[in-house]
């Protein structure tokens, strides 16, 4: 006698979906912990007054560049060993550089931690994404993007709320032990069939070489570029959110890790609304061009619109965070672009070195800032990222109903 097919919540309540979710959840929190406890963390260590900028810098950019590394290097692994060994290593090899970072007493204990927790935290996400697009059935997929970037960003608000309630370490401790506690439930979780029918093949897996031939590189840096809005708003916008509202005049100084939390709140509307608007539409591309088009729109009303209040300005960071709704959306769409024995390296690396371009785009708005201030230089990086991103997805290939079980 024949099962009944499952139901769309028996998919998505899979084991694998829900580690997948509730790790990219610790993922968010270890990132966006830091730019939370920065500067309390710093004090602690003896960082005083104008220091407390430059160090902070210092240690964001030794994090993005462990996650620029471990980006290449759990995605080959991912195809190499599997999407789950790489799940896991990246859970535990950042929950362990989180309870150690609970523990440092200087600036180089600090810097060499946040590079490990980057390295850490590059894997999971891409190894994820590549789990769900694989285990789900084709009409599903986008629901699986949603239910992962939803628990994402509750992790990032999760963060603002245990550092606001608790001492730096301590909540250092917290996402450390929560990552630990999510290996628990690797008991019985199941590897993707695709990848294990692959391990069968003789066919070349997580060869990272194979994506400089011209059609998959072209495939690759359109897939990236489709991206750098995304973290234009989150390492520029947000991030310099106090400077932004203090160009603006707002009568109260604006607090980063308030703005922060409220724009990861928007996104995680965004991410619902772009993944179902994914699925009405039976597109991807749809999708995230509108959220494109909307992300720019926000952009401007955030640089130029006439606010007086700090509530507005909190509003408008929300509003930025829900027009940024489309990031595992557009992970998905880069995981469905490639065949089995690149997907992982792919997915893996992309989103990791759309979060390394912020150290470009950080750079040139400090170069533009003196001559165009902090608002014009903002609007023209803006501009020109969201129009590369708009050219490069016109020539990306829709994968909407594209099926997963081929190879390079």
């Amino acid at each position: 006698m024949s099962s009944s097919p499952k139901t769309t919540s028996q998919y998505l309540l899979q084991l694998p979906v829900l580690v997948a979710a509730l790790g990219y959840l610790v993922d968010m929190y270890d990132l966006f912990l830091f730019s939370v406890v920065r500067v309390p963390s710093l004090k602690a260590l003896g960082v005083v007054g104008d220091q407390l900028l430059p160090e902070g810098v210092f240690l964001l950019n030794m994090q993005l560049a462990g996650l620029l590394i471990g980006g290449v290097l759990w995605g080959v692994l991912g195809d190499k060993k599997g999407r789950l060994s790489v799940l896991f290593g990246s859970i535990l090899l950042y929950s362990l550089a989180n309870l150690a970072n609970g523990m440092v007493t200087n600036l180089s204990q600090y810097a060499v931690l946040r590079f490990i927790a980057g390295i850490g935290l590059a894997g999971e996400l891409g190894a994820g994404i590549t789990l769900v697009a694989e285990i789900l059935p084709q009409k599903l997929r986008g629901y699986g993007s949603i239910l992962v970037a939803t628990m994402g960003v509750l992790g990032g608000v999760l963060a603002y709320f245990v550092a606001d309630l608790f001492e730096w370490r301590i909540s250092y401790y917290v996402g450390g032990g929560l990552g630990l506690l999510l290996l628990v439930l690797r008991v019985n979780v199941f590897e993707s069939g695709l990848f294990v029918q692959l391990k069968d093949k003789k066919v070349s897996r997580g060869n990272i070489g194979m994506l400089f031939t011209k059609s998959r590189f072209s495939k690759y840096m359109l897939a990236i570029l489709v991206g750098v809005p995304l973290w234009f708003v989150v390492g520029i916008l947000i991030t310099f959110s106090p400077e932004f509202g203090l160009s603006r005049g707002l009568p109260d100084p604006v607090i980063a890790g308030k703005a922060v939390m409220l724009a990861f709140s928007g996104q995680a509307i965004g991410d619902i609304v772009s993944g179902v608007l994914s699925q009405r539409l039976q597109s991807r591309k749809k999708a995230i061009g509108i959220f494109i088009i909307l992300s720019f729109t926000l952009m401007v009303v955030y640089l130029l619109a006439p606010i007086t209040t700090n509530t507005q300005f909190y509003i408008l960071c929300a509003c930025l965070g829900f027009c940024n709704g489309y990031w595992t959306l557009f992970i998905i769409l880069a995981a469905e672009l490639f065949g089995t024995n690149l997907r992982a390296t792919v997915a893996t690396s992309v989103p990791n070195f759309v979060r390394g371009a912020t150290i470009p785009l950080g750079a040139i708005f400090v170069a533009l800032k003196p001559s165009l201030g902090v608002t014009n230089g903002a609007l023209v990086i803006g501009a020109t990222v969201v129009v590369i991103a708009l050219i490069a997805l016109y020539f990306l290939d829709e994968t909407f109903t594209k099926d997963m079980n081929y190879e390079e």
